[in-house]
């Protein structure tokens, strides 16, 4: 990320229609913990207003706090400016209120990886947006066509999986359920283009293909961890130095969330009904113990 770019509002936005006056200039998010305070962020410093809606006026404000922290880093690293960093909160409007939302072009739906959550919001999006408003949801391994089925707007429905961080990571999943039509596609690749992501657009499967193929490899590493084989340094070490990953399985669980992690596997045992998904008993374990990674100080690793 090199921060907003000095003609970020001249930049061209994607259309939702054939109405030129339809652009995507305002974006809801719905969800203001890591990922969807991530991709507020992203949004604002790209000159976009942005609604970030929480249920609770402490979590929007933790939110605010987080996008705060971020770009007071990036100014330090001198990616941004004293401006863009001003310019980028002002964008921001953290709110407790579903109305506020009325007025947005894109909608994306970044709650707690819940299927039962994530319906219920949705519904309630639904029934106060716009008919030509999109909606999207940022999950990382629930069916898009299932979650599109709940609303009134199946064809104007996609998945938009960010990855963890958001600021910083340069890719964005686009998730095309049965139902998503061609136009929807086009302006939400249109619009992560603008936020300076680069897209790929996969069809609707558990866990998509990222998290097909990278979660099973992590599940992996937290059995032979289970089992004794070798140490989380080792094993994380083994990883990096033999297979050229940046980092390692075991510490990139627990960047993600040992509870994401967990919720991902359970979606691919369940609807693969495959034992290779299993859970890893560990992964279970730690997730009932509170351990969940770096958001709760410990995991595989002390963040003390």
């Amino acid at each position: 990320m090199t921060g907003a770019p000095a003609d970020a509002h001249n930049r061209h936005f994607p259309t939702l229609g054939e109405n030129p006056m339809s652009t995507i200039r305002k974006v809801g998010v719905v969800g203001a913990g890591t990922m969807g305070n991530g991709i507020a962020q992203a949004c604002a410093v790209s000159g976009l207003d942005v609604v970030m809606v929480d249920v609770a006026e402490a979590a929007v404000l933790r939110g605010l706090a987080t996008v705060t922290t971020s770009l007071d880093r990036l100014l330090k690293k001198e990616r941004i400016t004293a401006a863009d960093k001003d310019a980028a909160l002002k964008r921001i409007h953290g709110t407790t209120t579903y109305d506020a939302l009325k007025g947005c072009d894109l909608i994306i739906e970044a709650a707690t990886e819940n299927e039962e959550l994530k319906v219920k919001i949705l519904k309630q999006i639904d029934a106060l947006a716009r008919p030509e408003m999109i909606l999207a949801t940022n999950t990382s391994s629930i069916s898009i066509t299932k979650l599109a089925a709940a609303t009134s707007r199946p064809g104007k429905f996609i998945g938009m999986h960010f990855f963890n961080p958001v600021p910083m990571m340069t890719l964005v999943e686009l998730v095309r359920g049965l139902q998503t039509d061609e136009d929807t596609v086009a302006a939400v690749a249109a619009l992560a283009k603008a936020l300076g992501k680069v897209p790929i657009v996969v069809r609707n499967s558990p866990g998509f293909v990222v998290n097909r193929v990278l979660c099973p490899m992590i599940n992996e590493a937290i059995c032979a961890l289970q089992e004794g084989l070798a140490s989380a340094e080792e094993i994380d070490n083994g990883m990096k130095l033999g297979c050229g990953h940046p980092i390692g399985p075991l510490a990139l669980a627990d960047m993600i969330g040992l509870d994401v992690m967990l919720a991902v596997m359970e979606v691919f045992y369940r609807d693969f009904n495959d034992p290779k998904y299993r859970p890893a008993l560990l992964l279970r374990e730690k997730v009932a113990a509170g351990q969940l990674g770096r958001k709760s100080g410990r995991g595989f690793y002390s963040y003390s």
